[in-house]
């Protein structure tokens, strides 16, 4: 048998190294492209598709929004001059509300804070309504008044959310939580409409039945604490978010 001839060697590639040169600048140019569009973003309309995404994927009752999660800040936040000047209003109105609560002796059935959303006053059901009932009750009349009296001096959009515990109801009025808390919430937009005259355009109603709590509904004292109504008054920020004014031009965000 006779023997294989040896295959000639190939002369070894001395241009490989173009391959990743040209791997560079393609990333190089890729770099830049992003570079050039984040600088040419216009920051308002940014703020603003930030703020609708924020309100999509983390929801009214998040705690929080974007400018506070870990990176960049990517809506004006509260050091900026509108925003100082709006917390300066809402933090004004917080603390009259507070002084009133302390007075009436009213400090176990009204709680405020403030979030980052906006301000909040939580009003307990044993104040406002009758167990199973959305008809709000006389002494709580007078107090909602003194509060939406207080917030019609401010500009913000006010929103009113009606929450339950777990206990079930089933009735020809009320066929589950949902309608329960909705009804108190309507019932308490209506009257901030009727007596005290805020504009119905500033107010919305939601219920969230059960859904919501603020702690385990594994006792009467928990389940006491989630059977309330908050009225949120909301961060202008967030308006972006309410019906008729959340659509944005993705096309403008460059302009």
């Amino acid at each position: 048998m006779g023997r294989r001839g040896r295959e000639p060697e190939k002369a070894p590639n001395h241009e490989r190294w173009l391959i990743t040169y040209a791997d560079l600048i393609t990333l190089l140019m890729i770099f830049f492209i992003i570079m050039y569009t984040i600088s040419n973003i216009n920051s308002k309309k940014f703020a603003q598709l930030s703020a609708s995404m924020t309100e999509a994927l983390l929801g009214q009752n998040s705690g929080y929004i974007l400018g506070d999660a870990p990176g960049p800040l990517m809506i004006p936040d509260s050091t900026a001059a509108g925003g100082r000047t709006e917390l300066a209003s809402m933090r004004k109105a917080k603390e009259e509300i507070e002084k009133y609560i302390e007075k009436q002796g009213l400090k176990s059935k009204v709680e405020v804070s403030q979030e980052e959303r906006g301000l909040v006053i939580s009003l307990k059901e044993a104040l406002l309504f009758n167990k199973g009932s959305a008809q709000i009750t006389p002494p709580a009349r007078e107090v909602i008044l003194k509060v939406g009296q207080v917030l019609s001096q401010l500009p913000n959009n006010i929103r009113i959310e009606g929450h339950t515990c777990n206990l079930p109801i089933h009735t020809a009025q009320f066929p589950s939580n949902w309608e329960l808390s909705t009804a108190r919430a309507t019932n308490v937009v209506r009257f901030l409409v009727t007596e005290v005259g805020i504009k119905p355009e500033k107010l919305s109603a939601t219920g969230y039945g059960e859904f919501r709590p603020v702690a385990p509904n594994t006792s009467e004292a928990n389940r006491a604490r989630n059977r309330r109504v908050d009225i949120v008054v909301l961060r202008s920020v967030l308006d972006i978010a309410e019906p008729g004014k959340g659509k944005i031009d993705l096309k403008e965000l460059t302009e």
